[in-house]
């Protein structure tokens, strides 16, 4: 906290490498619905990543982001004492990313990705909601997500496996 913020504060200050990523470059920090605007920033970085690299790169980004995501998490739980800061969105980035990778770059696909990954996160059905409840520390807060991302992706398959007839 900086010396201008009142004691028992939860808004982080946004100093240190570990709370750009954690933020996501302050996606986090947004005063409405901060993992749903943590959702939206991840977007931009996926469609970039398959553009350029495919599938294949943004499953190695997810796998990425989830290790430096539960560090950096791990590293503001300690620092703060907060079981699961809510402006901690490098989780819905994992999960959002996950969600995204049969979306390959159609805009219909990215909003159905999206729209099912929120879905799943703020629905929590089993075993997301288990998840969330029983897994402690960092690997908790991440593990909720990336396992909705995982059925936001099951999602978005049907749906592109529907769009194309199958092929």
């Amino acid at each position: 906290m900086t010396s201008s913020e009142p004691p028992g504060s939860t808004r982080p200050p946004f100093a240190s490498i570990d709370m750009i990523i954690a933020t996501w470059l302050g996606c986090g920090l947004s005063p409405f619905a901060p993992g749903t605007v943590g959702s939206l920033g991840a977007l931009p970085a996926a469609y970039a990543i398959v553009h350029f690299g495919g599938w294949p790169w943004l499953a190695a980004a997810v796998v990425l982001v989830t290790v430096i995501g539960t560090w950096v998490t791990a590293s503001v739980i300690a620092s703060s004492g907060i079981k699961d800061p809510g402006f901690v969105v490098v989780d819905e980035v994992a999960g959002q990313w996950i969600a995204l990778i049969p979306a390959a770059l159609d805009p219909v696909l990215y909003a159905v990705g999206f729209a099912a990954f929120r879905l799943f996160d703020i629905w929590k059905p089993w075993p997301v909601g288990w998840a969330d409840r029983k897994v402690g520390g960092a690997w908790g807060v991440m593990l909720d997500d990336l396992i909705a991302g995982g059925f936001a992706a099951i999602v978005v398959y049907g749906v592109r496996f529907f769009m194309t007839g199958g092929a």
